[in-house]
């Protein structure tokens, strides 16, 4: 037996449960209490604005039979990195794990981080200023996911089942308390059907898909999963139907408690609707709710991204370090701690805005890309013509027609962002596209 043989590996302690709150947990962050009213300044009826999320919302769950494929197919460790590399190339795959760790996962988690300590001080009145309680979160859900892949788990299970609690709470209230509803009454549509309706709904439904983005992030924790053909599939698809369930929920209390008008004039609808009901102290109240969501947001990321670094690693695309498994507690730690590093630095530097508006378009190309991966891994299983490369597997209903139509829509989604901030998209792809050269670096440095 050779050393690499006798080195430590990734402990399979997940089941069905933390697969479907990891799910969860990598969609629902803080935007689901504030971003509603999104939609409602481009659509302003309470008949199109719920439309939008529920159009939203079956595109998410085509996109998780998709993934629960792929994930019954390769429940590899990195997940979607694993299905870009087999499918494409080892270029594309370290392209995405690029991207990931310097821009989209990272540049995410920094502005979340930052709205928990904007949210934390506001309820606590802590005597810190908000950068070091950012520092803090940060660092304390590092050290929490190198304590072992259950730690990590066992604490996003808890907080995603406290963000349900949030949500379950905002719609209680404004379905109960408000004393003076708007009601859902009003026309159908805000104007004939014409261009400029389908105009508005594809402008409402770019904030809407980003909304129900994230359950990707689930895949990467394959490798730490007891039956990852089964467990992840599953986890996949009552995750994202879960989130459906919720977001619907959510946007019908706000319509119904504020109206579309109403709606369209605050940036802080969960707050407004719980002013309503309770005044400052309901605002009070959902403050705590959001910044148990920014921190259960913050824990799965942490929890899922730094296994694409892994991944890399042991490809020998990256630094042979990040592959390094902590024997005791089986988790890569070097990994998890460059995650945290990458993310405060970034929160720092305040820059994580300006990072975020330069992949919105990125992040659904990879969408695309993924999805387009089940049509190569298909016509491989046929030309094999395997039983086991078949099997008894989860298979997506409707393939092709579905898994062509999610597609479409991700490329339609990157062509409306291209469209609308051509500057920062243009600056986006060139960020990807200089994971090129960096990638041909590490294939020179793997032949040494």
């Amino acid at each position: 037996m050779n050393s690499a043989d006798k080195s430590p590996k990734l402990a399979r302690q997940l089941g069905l449960f933390d697969a479907t709150m990891i799910v969860m947990g990598g969609i629902v962050g803080s935007g689901i209490f504030m971003n509603p009213y999104v939609v409602a300044r481009q659509v302003h009826t309470p008949f199109l604005i719920l439309s939008a999320w529920l159009l939203g919302g079956l595109i998410a769950i085509v996109g998780a039979f998709i993934y629960a494929e792929l994930a019954a197919r390769y429940p590899e460790v990195g997940g979607q990195y694993a299905y870009l590399r087999k499918a494409y190339h080892p270029s594309i795959a370290f392209i995405y794990g690029w991207g990931l760790l310097l821009v989209t996962q990272t540049g995410g988690m920094a502005a979340v981080a930052v709205t928990f300590s904007k949210y934390f001080l506001e309820v606590t009145h802590a005597p810190l200023s908000a950068p070091v309680v950012t520092i803090l979160a940060l660092a304390l859900l590092t050290v929490i996911n190198c304590l072992g892949v259950r730690a990590g788990s066992s604490t996003q299970n808890l907080l995603m089942v406290l963000k349900i609690l949030a949500i379950v709470a905002l719609v209680f209230c404004g379905l109960f308390f408000v004393r003076e509803p708007q009601g859902m009454t009003g026309p159908a549509l805000d104007r004939p059907v014409s261009f400029s309706l389908l105009v508005a709904m594809g402008a409402a439904m770019t904030p809407v898909m980003f909304a129900y983005g994230g359950w990707q992030t689930a895949s990467f924790v394959s490798g730490e999963m007891k039956d990852a053909r089964r467990d992840l599939a599953r986890g996949l698809l009552i995750g994202v139907s879960g989130v459906v369930l919720l977001y619907m929920v959510v946007n019908f209390v706000c319509v119904y408690a504020l109206g579309p008008d109403g709606l369209a004039q605050t940036e802080t609808p969960a707050s407004s609707v719980m002013r309503l009901a309770f005044g400052e102290r309901g605002a009070t109240l959902i403050a705590v709710g959001i910044s148990i969501s920014t921190l259960g947001f913050l824990s799965q990321g942490m929890l899922t991204a730094p296994r694409v670094y892994f991944a890399m690693a042991e490809d020998r695309l990256f630094f042979k370090s990040v592959a390094w498994v902590n024997p005791r507690t089986r988790v890569p730690v070097v990994a998890i701690a460059l995650q945290g590093l990458f993310a405060i630095v970034i929160a720092l530097s305040g820059e994580y805005e300006k990072i975020l508006s330069y992949v919105v378009s990125v992040d659904f190309i990879w969408f695309g890309l993924t999805a387009a991966s089940l049509f190569v891994f298909r016509r491989r299983s046929e030309s094999e013509d395997s039983s086991d490369a078949i099997g008894n597997r989860f298979r997506v209903p409707g393939h092709p027609i579905t898994t062509a139509l999610f597609v479409i829509a991700c490329a339609l989604i990157v062509l409306s962002t291209i469209y609308k901030n051509p500057g920062n998209s243009a600056i986006g792809l060139l960020i990807v596209v200089a994971g090129i050269p960096v990638y041909l670096f590490w294939r020179w440095w793997r032949r040494e």
